[in-house]
């Protein structure tokens, strides 16, 4: 995870107990992701941890990239939207590390050909 982050990954792990129940799965996982995004990390930074958060889309819906579109949309249903321009990238690679198995749930932006060479 060290050599991949931050970047475009999203890595499925055991959530620990130190994991509210309201952001893990039925199956007790956590999505983790650093994207490499100067708003989000200085955010991060200024908190002094991280920030426990969704993508911006409603179940089973597109994810929103336009910050007025997801106020319009989404506005009542979140503490804040921060405007940082419109998002043209793809979604993340989501990889999960459960069962000491390394696994690609979702091709996304990042590259996955380390996991095939090991690396």
């Amino acid at each position: 995870m060290k050599r991949h982050l931050p970047g475009p990954y999203t890595f499925v792990l055991d959530a620990s107990k130190v994991v509210p129940d309201s952001v893990s799965t039925k199956q007790k996982t956590v999505g983790v992701r650093i994207p490499d995004n100067a708003i989000c990390q200085a955010i991060v930074r200024e908190l002094g941890h991280p920030l426990l958060t969704t993508s911006a889309n409603l179940s089973g819906a597109e994810a929103l990239q336009d910050p007025m579109l997801i106020d319009e949309n989404m506005g009542r249903l979140v503490n804040i939207v921060v405007d940082g321009g419109i998002s043209l990238g793809e979604a993340s690679s989501v990889i999960s590390l459960l069962d000491d198995r390394i696994e690609i749930l979702r091709q996304g932006s990042g590259d996955t050909g380390w996991i095939e060479s090991g690396s």
